[in-house]
């Protein structure tokens, strides 16, 4: 057997062996980890490969969109560099993972560990502990309902908001010292490529192209 044939035999890892799309950033690709449905938060195990269970949700909030990331993307100094001339902060670095993606879609899907395509619409400027923590907004290409969004003041305010809560909360647990968490901007489709862009090229410069 040739070697590229036993190689076809196996799944590549998610983050590192898909690639982010061909027509990036116009539409991307994005490996959806976790759905509306799950009470679990799931995350990619970047060693193996593998889905893993990160922690079961402490309380009734739900991500209310598919969420995940574009593959061979990287959070580093580019995109952090990009949040602070954006915000004005200082001292900001990446978080070091791929950047983070939420389709949103009509459609029930149920089931993670799948590959989406994405047409990204905005994203939330999203400070983690003072890590350039971005959320890139998309929506499902070809969706029924929200197909026609082509930035993200297309988007109803209170889906926005949703999305806001969801990740300003999601770490909190009462009793214990607050997440420092920040959304200091929204952005539109123009900032969401320059997001996408500059974390590909930090995925080149950490891991090479």
């Amino acid at each position: 057997m040739e070697k590229n044939q036993y190689a076809r035999k196996y799944l590549p890892h998610p983050w590192h062996g898909l690639k982010p799309g061909e027509n990036s950033p116009e539409v991307v690709n994005a490996f959806i980890e976790m759905t509306p449905a799950d009470s679990v938060k799931y995350e990619i195990d970047k060693e193996s490969g593998f889905l893993m269970v990160d922690r079961p949700q402490k309380f009734s909030n739900i991500v209310p969109a598919l969420y995940g990331f574009v593959p061979q993307t990287y959070c580093g100094e580019g995109v952090a560099r990009v949040c602070m001339e954006n915000t004005g902060k200082t001292g900001i670095v990446g978080d070091t993972d791929p950047v983070d993606i939420c389709v949103l879609t009509e459609r029930n899907i149920a089931q993670g560990y799948i590959l989406v395509p994405a047409i990204p619409i905005g994203g939330l400027r999203m400070i983690d502990k003072g890590e350039a923590d971005d959320k890139i907004i998309a929506i499902l290409k070809g969706d029924e309902v929200f197909g026609g969004f082509k930035d993200l003041e297309d988007c109803p305010p209170t889906l926005i908001n949703r999305l806001k809560h969801y990740f300003l909360t999601y770490k909190q647990i009462p009793g214990e010292e607050s997440v420092n968490v920040e959304i200091p901007e929204i952005y539109g489709r123009e900032k969401a490529y320059e997001v996408i862009n500059q974390s590909v090229k930090d995925y080149q410069a950490e891991f090479g192209s």
